[in-house]
């Protein structure tokens, strides 16, 4: 490679093309990125919420008594 004395650059960095800022990033801004993440968040809570629920709702209910069916009872 040849060195430029004047401005002391060589020939592959003074063909190398300039990005600009939107080039660089890939024209996605930061903002994106927040708006997507606070989306999956909030998805994820719903889905893992309802998944507890479900099983909350279709487990066994304690009697009047306070024993749930089909558990043993705890030694004394």
């Amino acid at each position: 490679m040849q060195h430029d004395h004047t401005t002391g650059e060589t020939n592959a960095q003074a063909s190398s093309p300039r990005l600009t800022t939107e080039e660089a990033r890939g024209g996605t801004g930061l903002n994106v990125v927040r708006w997507v993440l606070l989306i999956s968040l909030a998805l994820a809570v719903l889905a893992l919420s309802a998944v507890w629920l479900t099983g909350a709702f279709n487990s066994a209910q304690p009697n009047s008594d306070g024993v749930v069916s089909g558990q043993a009872t705890p030694t004394s």
